[in-house]
């Protein structure tokens, strides 16, 4: 027997073929594991891409090079205007690389956006000084200019929006899960 022709499958479940195309590979044989899979790798691209956007907001609004997830910090520590702790970061950002996320937090405070107040283990909390609540004002300003402006250009993206964050809140609870079941049944 030779090899089987994938050349022209479905592509991302919209039962469209493309002739000379092979999308089948070691993690996508059958038609749900190529559509799985290319939305992660959808996933993948879209998280690059808004981590250079967000730092490329920044960066046009202060001085500060930043990372995507360290500029996710700086707008989680603003969110509601309460303090923040470690552990409400780590929550919220779904993370737990808690060294990770105090050398962000380091980074922030010596670029005067955040302040870290209180002391001990449970004592300390995050919030922005007032060159952070400018930042994060002239950041929302620019992100309304330019990509919610884009946004609203595309006609039904509202309604695509709210179903796509829906998905990805369910995608995020499913992998959540796996991931606690590979870490329990993992080989040695």
């Amino acid at each position: 027997m030779g090899k089987k022709d994938h050349s022209a499958q479905p592509v991302g479940g919209s039962g469209q073929s493309v002739p000379g195309l092979d999308w089948h590979w070691h993690l996508a044989e059958s038609p749900v594991e190529v559509d799985t899979t290319e939305l992660e790798f959808a996933l993948m691209r879209t998280f690059e891409g808004f981590g250079r956007w967000q730092s490329e907001c920044l960066a046009s609004v202060c001085a500060l090079s930043a990372t995507g997830p360290e500029n996710a910090l700086l707008h989680i520590i603003r969110m509601n205007d309460r303090p923040k702790t470690i552990k409400d970061l780590a929550r919220l950002t779904n993370r737990d690389d808690v060294p990770n996320i105090q050398y962000s937090l380091r980074k922030l405070i010596g670029a005067g956006l955040v302040l870290r107040k209180g002391a001990g283990r449970s004592g300390v909390t995050y919030e922005v000084t007032d060159e952070g609540r400018r930042v994060t004002d002239d950041y929302g300003t620019l992100r309304r200019r330019l990509l919610l402006q884009a946004v609203a250009n595309v006609p039904g993206f509202s309604d695509r929006l709210a179903d796509a964050t829906r998905t990805l809140n369910l995608l995020s609870g499913i992998y959540e899960e796996i991931s606690r079941v590979a870490a329990t049944h993992r080989r040695a």
